[in-house]
């Protein structure tokens, strides 16, 4: 009886003392193990900004507004309604064409060469689940496994993730990985849709600070493919920046920035590379807010 008193303690107080809030997304992009507590549900809103390409202006916003549930203990599901705002003037310029690169970003077409560009949309939905193995609480590495499905104007994609994370320091520490893996389909009005995946690495460390402050780093090793099944490689690129979190009782917001520090294009693709970097959808900066309110 008293190994199990002392087993219970042990794992109250590692609870108590765990990183963040069950939920909180302490990171940008990287998804860790806090999940919702069963029957819990927690709004979530994220706003996101790719910013800057090779030529002219660009500015891409995308939004998530969705709700997330706790069906177990180890499995939420989320709910996402998406949106879109790019704003873009002599973007798309000369696409193809040897030495001009290809920088027309998302949502901008090349009948917009040239001139201003500016659209605002609803662009789909998006579900989400993920379910933790193992707790990186109660383990030395927690494991995970994520999957989304989504359908929009634009473009279906189906990604998956295997999610991992290990605390250190009492949890002030937080290192975290996540592998992707995501086909998809983007149909473009006037264009035949084309078939891409891409394959991911991101990683990053997040550091309690102060009560209710976490502040790190993290980085997206990033590979594009033709075809659904990784057929031909095109492209990759490497991002990298700093991140910071804050929570209260009844809300949390993140917010991070990662900076694009080198690419490469290949095959028919080496037009979209330009200076070192990689321009098809991507932007020299990105950033993103997110905000989660618990339900009571």
């Amino acid at each position: 009886m008293l190994g199990k008193k002392k087993l219970l303690s042990v794992v109250c107080l590692m609870t108590l003392t765990a990183p963040v809030m069950a939920g909180e997304g302490s990171f940008g992009w990287l998804y860790t193990l806090d999940l919702q507590p069963k029957g819990t549900l927690e709004f979530e809103q994220k706003i996101d900004l790719t910013k800057g390409q090779a030529a002219g202006t660009y500015n891409l916003w995308k939004t998530k507004t969705g709700l997330e549930y706790g069906v177990t203990n180890d499995f939420q599901l989320t709910g996402y309604l998406n949106g879109y705002s790019v704003n873009a003037n002599h973007n798309y310029t000369n696409c193809g064409a040897d030495p001009s690169p290809c920088t027309g970003g998302f949502g901008v077409p090349e009948s917009a060469s040239g001139h201003a560009f500016n659209k605002t949309q609803f662009e789909g939905a998006s579900v989400e689940g993920v379910w933790r193995v193992l707790n990186p609480v109660l383990s030395p590495v927690g494991v995970g496994l994520y999957a989304e499905m989504s359908k929009g104007k634009f473009a279906d994609a189906l990604e998956t993730r295997l999610l991992m994370q290990s605390n250190f320091l009492d949890d002030r520490l937080v290192l975290a990985v996540n592998v992707i893996a995501e086909m998809e389909k983007y149909k473009f009005a006037g264009t035949t849709p084309s078939k891409e995946s891409m394959i991911d690495v991101l990683y990053g460390a997040t550091y309690r600070f102060a009560p209710k402050w976490f502040a790190g780093i993290e980085g997206r090793f990033h590979n594009d493919f033709t075809g659904y099944n990784f057929d031909t490689h095109t492209q990759r690129a490497n991002f990298i920046g700093p991140n910071l979190h804050y929570a209260e009782k009844d809300w949390w917001v993140t917010a991070a920035w990662r900076y694009q520090i080198g690419g490469k294009c290949f095959g028919d693709g080496v037009g979209e590379c330009s200076d070192g970097k990689v321009w098809d959808s991507h932007g020299k900066n990105q950033f993103i807010v997110k905000v989660g309110v618990p339900f009571k």
